[in-house]
């Protein structure tokens, strides 16, 4: 085994510069797919990071979105009486009724607007969601018109950052703080005071409420509580589950798409793969048959074959992981279908995704590789040795 694989490597070595190029196509290939599950990985931790095990999410029965959803005030302050809800230190539930719009911003460098959320809530908001943490300037003062906005918001819509204003509802605001959300949805929102931006809109209904469980078994209790209130007519979901709900369509579709090119290009990355190792069995012919004469089986033959080509599948997955690993530095934004407003996230690489694009590259390069493989292995000892060249 060991001169096999040392022939193996040698043969790849000595054609560097015809299989290099195949590692190169090969590579392509493969970070396209890597490029598809780094997309929909983004999307989920976006989504789905966005929600805490801890927390629930209270809509109007029938609502799919915050958008959609309605609760009165009478409604929200039932809720928050009810047990099971944690408290903040100062002895107050912590169950925020928040307000959801959007407006439409012109994003900075593009001719087109974009939606972005808008949410009123209050600053215990950076208690019930702890991944989201003020970086520069403070928090808005409640009763006031001043929004605090996310990293992606500064980033890409108003890169003049703090002091500038901003017009929501029938008011201009002042931005006094900057938050970041660790690559989540929130990165994308605009926050401030709930009851100021009602007046702004003339609201007098909140769109969601978002409570902290005071115990994860308290959960099912609240929902049995709410569920069997006539005055509430409101549906209780995890705010994990929320999010991921709304993350499957967008993942789904991106993968979908992706896979089909991908699929499509890989026929080709096949093909080209298949023609490489060809050329290598028809200049070593000779070669091929001098090893059978000195003894060694069909089955070396076609084993050592297979090999160059796990060698340069791999070769060309370790490439593609490569330029993933640079491609998580890049920055995204598209609509959230859910909510119709712009939500950006970044490429994110795991280890599945490695380990896929691994064996895909590996794959796909062993499947090029056996026609050929078997070619070699199968050539008549006496006719390859009389075959031309070296």
């Amino acid at each position: 085994m060991p001169l096999l694989w040392s022939y193996s490597v040698r043969n790849v070595w000595v054609r560097s510069s015809t299989n290099a190029l195949t590692v190169a196509g090969l590579a392509l290939v493969s970070l396209v797919l890597l490029a598809v599950l780094m997309l929909g990985n983004g999307l989920n931790r976006a989504l789905i990071e966005s929600g805490s095990t801890d927390n629930v999410l209270l809509l109007r029965k029938g609502a799919t979105t915050e958008i959609a959803s309605g609760i009165s005030r009478d409604q929200a302050h039932i809720v928050q009486a009810l047990a099971g809800i944690a408290q903040t230190s100062a002895g107050e539930p912590l169950a925020i009724p928040e307000l959801v719009v959007l407006i439409s911003l012109k994003k900075t460098g593009a001719e087109s607007a974009a939606n972005v959320v808008v949410r009123g809530t209050q600053p215990d908001t950076f208690a019930l969601r702890p991944q989201a943490t003020l970086v520069q300037g403070r928090l808005w003062r409640p009763g006031t018109a001043e929004i605090v906005i996310g990293a992606q918001i500064a980033k890409r819509f108003l890169p003049g950052g703090l002091g500038a204003h901003l017009r929501i509802g029938k008011r201009e605001w002042q931005v006094v703080g900057i938050f970041d959300a660790q690559g989540t949805a929130f990165d994308s929102e605009i926050w401030g005071d709930a009851d100021q931006l009602m007046a702004a809109y003339g609201r007098d209904s909140y769109s969601s409420l978002t409570a902290r469980l005071a115990h994860p078994t308290a959960f099912q209790p609240l929902d049995d509580t709410i569920g069997t209130d006539a005055r509430l007519l409101l549906q209780v979901k995890r705010e994990r589950e929320y999010y991921r709900e709304k993350s499957m369509t967008m993942a789904t579709f991106i993968r979908l798409l992706g896979l089909t090119f991908t699929g499509i290009f890989a026929v080709g990355a096949i093909l080209g793969g298949t023609m490489t190792m060809y050329g290598a069995v028809a200049s070593r012919t000779r070669e091929i048959g001098m090893l059978r004469a000195l003894g060694f089986s069909s089955s070396t033959i076609l084993a050592s074959f297979l090999c160059e080509s796990l060698l340069i599948g791999a070769l060309s997955g370790l490439l593609a992981i490569g330029g993933g690993t640079a491609l998580q530095f890049v920055t995204l934004s598209t609509m959230n279908f859910s909510t119709f407003s712009e939500l950006a996230f970044r490429l994110t690489l795991t280890p599945a995704s490695i380990l896929i694009t691994l064996a895909f590259a590996i794959g796909i390069s062993l499947l090029g590789g056996i026609p050929p493989a078997l070619r070699a292995a199968r050539l008549p000892v006496t006719s390859a040795l009389r075959a031309p060249g070296q």
